[in-house]
């Protein structure tokens, strides 16, 4: 399927945008994360790795924040037990719609679960692997702990928590060059300067970033026995998290 190009901050607008996940983000969503984020597609296939380890007979295995079901399609071709189920959750219709005519595409049987709705709201249940790629970053702060915590008491004993985040870093001048790195990054994909500016803007205050050391401490206090960095590259990292 061809993908659409993203030229949504092209041109010039009179004033910034605040990002929403609409129909015009969902409709170009494959070629913007591709060319934003460095290193989405070993994350994406990785998961899906993790996922045919980890998932285990009878159990649900949850996709937080899964958008057009990257996460969701790459745990589905890797499940090896025939009793799993994969709930899917957004809070954008539009991605969800979109979601669906992705699975219907696939042959995997496996049963995925599409859930619309904030996923402060859902309970996490009987699971053996929770991913949230790229999601926890656009929840209110003072909301995100309440979010680890329940995703550890869903969790199976030895279940595992995936979590992909842009992260800062505590010094300055380490946080700075990284930021430089990725929009090096956005101009080698074909972003030009304005377009990474417009994104910028319509991201600020939206997309709240925290240092990796937040991330653990946060897994820690919920009761994970273990969590740290399994992918890095530049400010954009993945963590594991064991139960």
């Amino acid at each position: 399927m061809a993908e659409n190009r993203d030229n949504i901050y092209a041109q010039p607008v009179p004033e910034p945008m605040a990002f929403r996940f609409d129909d015009r983000v969902a409709e170009v969503f494959p070629d913007m994360i591709r060319r934003s984020v460095p290193g989405y597609s070993t994350i994406i296939a990785m998961t899906g790795l993790l996922a045919g380890r980890f998932a285990t007979p009878g159990s649900h295995l949850y996709d937080l924040g899964c958008s057009l079901g990257a996460s969701t399609l790459a745990m589905r071709q890797n499940i090896q037990h025939g009793d799993c189920k994969i709930i899917g959750v957004d809070n954008s219709a539009a991605m969800l719609a979109r979601c669906r005519s992705v699975m219907d595409t696939d042959t995997h049987e496996t049963p995925v679960e599409l859930v619309c709705s904030n996923l402060q709201d859902v309970r996490v249940a009987n699971a053996s692997v929770v991913v949230l790629n790229f999601t926890l970053q656009f929840i209110d702060r003072t909301e995100r702990d309440a979010v680890i915590a329940n995703i550890y008491a869903g969790l199976r004993p030895g279940g595992i928590m995936v979590l992909s985040e842009k992260v800062t870093f505590e010094d300055p001048r380490l946080d700075a060059l990284n930021i430089d790195l990725h929009h090096d990054f956005k101009r080698a994909n074909g972003y030009s300067d304005l377009e990474i500016a417009q994104k910028r803007d319509a991201l600020d205050g939206y997309l709240r970033r925290e240092t990796l050391n937040q991330h653990r401490k946060r897994c820690q206090n919920a009761g994970f026995s273990s969590c740290d960095v399994w992918f890095q590259c530049f400010n954009f990292a993945s963590l594991i998290a064991l139960k």
